[in-house]
């Protein structure tokens, strides 16, 4: 299941990787040993480093380095090195493909990773690859930093980007989730999930097996994707507030749910980014590229905190596994929440399998905030390729991933359309089956 699963997305197979692997552990009723678990983090944090590199340089920034109304043609990494300049694009190339080797030096491979096993992980690591890892590990740390000068300079720095940012266009309050340590900080791997409500109070926290007493789902007669909504607050429709159960999951949501980061750097720049957006929780939709960044130091501190532990070249990689049962498993993938949730026989099959994945979680505040964003820049019916990426603006902070989220019997994603006019006559139907 750790390899299969991890097939299900090529953006963030380790995410898959080990929700499922760390299922297999409840299911086999076994504990992996310290060292093991501290070179799976390690290697999950090396996935957070290239992921969020991925998605604020190639995907996000465009849109503040080069600009929201730019030609189509220029909002691409080619236009933003053309602003930054070819030798830190160099830098943002070099950095992201550390993570991944990093990542493949420990899980075999960079993008469908063999590492784990239930009970803890495959190999150890040597001390030369150790000392290779924490060079990289290093680097990425003061690229870390140097992405998140880049954003001050670039994006806090212009008084029209964070009006944007700020506008109730891109604004909208709702539950958070995310998993903390027991400190209540930001923890990608381990930890219980903590639900805070709009107002920053914690609403509740839950450990893995619990995840079904806690979230429902509702289905969409239009969409290939279920909406998650908290149990407790119950579903209410796509409205924001206290009283609707919609959440929001992946870096500005772990951040809100959160009561901080681990490592002092990342912590640093989180009060910044509370005090310069009117303290927490933060609401505003174009924050999560903050966040991103925010998470990326913390990663890359981690990272360099992990490689040089002396635990992380021990012998000590696993235990044994025990008699097949049932199992969940949560992690944090760099887009939000993921829980797998497996059934085995006797004989170590899967019987059942459930997953929530995080674009899943995000589902119901990726339509608000889609809806909020066009309503606030579509105006007199006059719509532009500049304005549509503005509302496409709303939907790339969540950095979502339909491949994950997205099923359907017949295999492929029959559509229908049904276009009316203002009075709600039907005057146009599509469909491609």
């Amino acid at each position: 299941m750790p390899q299969l699963t991890s097939r299900i997305c090529g953006v963030c197979p380790v995410a898959h990787h080990f929700a499922s692997t760390k299922a297999l552990d409840a299911a086999f009723n076994v504990d992996p040993p310290l060292p093991a678990k501290k070179i799976r983090e390690f290697m999950y944090v090396a996935y957070f480093i290239y992921d969020h590199i991925l998605h604020f340089y190639f995907l996000g920034a465009p849109d503040f380095v080069v600009g929201p109304t730019a030609p189509a043609e220029k909002r691409n990494i080619l236009g933003v090195i053309e602003k930054v300049g070819v030798d830190f694009g160099r830098e943002v190339i070099k950095h992201r493909a550390y993570g991944q080797k990093m990542t493949e030096m420990v899980g075999g491979k960079a993008t469908h990773p063999v590492a784990g096993v239930p009970g803890g992980v495959y190999k150890r690591i040597s001390e030369d690859e150790r000392k290779e890892m924490e060079e990289m590990a290093r680097s990425c740390l003061e690229f870390a930093k140097t992405s998140l000068g880049v954003f001050h300079k670039i994006v806090l720095g212009n008084e029209d980007y964070v009006n944007l940012i700020t506008s109730d266009g891109y604004t909208i309050r709702l539950y958070n989730m995310g998993l903390v340590d027991e400190n209540n900080k930001v923890n990608f791997y381990d930890g219980d999930v903590r639900v805070t409500d709009p107002n920053g109070k914690e609403f509740l926290k839950f450990k893995p097996h619990e995840y079904l007493d806690v979230i429902g789902e509702n289905v969409f007669e239009w969409s290939y994707v279920k909406a998650t909504y908290l149990k407790k607050v119950g579903w209410k429709g796509l409205v924001p507030g206290e009283e609707s159960g919609i959440y929001r999951v992946g870096p500005l949501g772990r951040l809100n749910a959160s009561q901080g980061m681990a490592t002092p750097l990342a912590q640093e720049e989180f009060e910044k980014m509370y005090s310069t957006l009117g303290g927490g929780p933060v609401h505003n939709t174009l924050a999560f590229h903050w966040a991103r960044l925010i998470e990326l130091l913390y990663a890359t501190e981690r990272a360099v905190e992990l490689i040089t532990d002396p635990d992380i070249t021990s012998d000590d990689i696993r235990a044994t596994p025990g008699t097949p049962r049932e199992g969940v498993g949560i992690v944090e993938a760099a887009r939000g929440t993921l829980i797998h949730d497996y059934k085995l026989t006797p004989d170590a099959l899967i019987d059942k399998a459930n997953l929530i994945v995080a674009t899943t979680n995000n589902k119901g505040a990726i339509c608000m905030s889609v809806r909020d964003a066009a309503k606030a820049v579509i105006k007199n019916s006059q719509v532009d390729e500049g304005l549509l990426n503005m509302v496409e603006m709303a939907f790339r902070a969540y950095d979502p991933c339909f491949a994950c989220a997205s099923h359907t019997l017949p295999g492929g994603f029959p559509l229908q359309i049904r276009v009316f006019d203002s009075h709600g006559n039907l005057i146009k139907f599509l469909q491609n089956f």
